[in-house]
């Protein structure tokens, strides 16, 4: 296939710009995604760490963490230049957020609390250029390495990088979940466990058979709509998670990097103790 960024005259060959997203290509490939939660670490250092690691993304939560977007974008761009996926999950559904959180770098938006279909489409809509959506386009951004190329190709190429990611945190969610992952551009439902089992009046029983049976029905609805199914929330429950992933999960949360300090520095602690 002709390389329809070729006019962007870049005399650096090989490279593929706007830059692919390698998480949502390693899950159409049929593999698992593991992700990482940041939360705590500020600096670019994190996605380094991510790297050697071996995780495939960075979920930076803006739901629950005071980061600037000027934060989330040197972290992306960091990430992206290392080979690990940046995804962000924005506070709530704000169409202006939405844009401007992946014009700043990141590959993928999250959006908390999804439960309906008009909400689907009004995610896609800011997240999704023409024509799938009505995404203002800035030419020259981090994606394309600040170069500008031929609008229609840019903007299709960008709609291919972009994972937009719905999460299914409550019983009128998983009612709807064929109907949400319906949506043209939706690429994955992410069930929060957490926030599901409070839903369910079940707080704190991760592996409940009511929960159980919520994730089985949103794994048909994203079977039956060809879409990627998500997990989070089962880092303390790695048994419950790999149950998930046996139903046809691409992508898990592993933990966040709050979690990992905390958990390492309680072990060190304990051991000179």
């Amino acid at each position: 296939m002709r390389d329809c960024f070729a006019s962007f005259g870049s005399p650096m060959t090989g490279l593929e710009i706007p830059t692919r997203n390698l998480m949502k290509a390693k899950m159409d490939a049929g593999q698992l995604a593991v992700g990482m939660i940041v939360r705590l670490m500020r600096n670019v250092e994190i996605a380094a760490i991510a790297k050697s690691a071996g995780f495939d993304c960075l979920y930076i939560d803006l739901e629950h963490c005071s980061f600037s977007l000027e934060t989330v974008s040197q972290i992306s761009m960091t990430a992206v230049a290392l080979g690990v996926t940046p995804l962000v999950r924005v506070p709530g559904l704000d169409k202006a957020e939405i844009s401007r959180t992946l014009e700043a770098g990141a590959q993928g938006i999250i959006v908390p609390h999804l439960e309906t279909q008009a909400q689907a489409e009004d995610v896609v809509d800011a997240a999704k250029f023409q024509p799938k959506g009505n995404r203002s386009l800035l030419g020259a951004n981090p994606h394309t390495l600040f170069r500008a190329g031929p609008a229609a190709e840019t903007m299709e190429k960008m709609n291919e990088a972009a994972l937009v990611v719905g999460m299914i945190e409550s019983v009128r969610a998983v009612e709807n979940a064929e109907e949400i992952a319906s949506v043209d551009g939706m690429d994955m439902l992410l069930i929060g466990t957490n926030d599901l089992c409070n839903s369910l009046g079940l707080p704190g029983q991760l592996d409940h058979v009511r929960v159980r049976e919520a994730y089985e029905h949103v794994a048909a609805a994203c079977r039956a709509k060809g879409k990627h199914l998500g997990v989070g929330g089962l880092n303390t429950r790695p048994d419950v998670a790999k149950d998930m992933i046996a139903l046809g999960a691409r992508y898990v949360s592993a933990g966040s990097d709050t979690g990992f300090l905390t958990s390492a520095a309680n072990a060190i602690a304990q051991l000179y103790r």
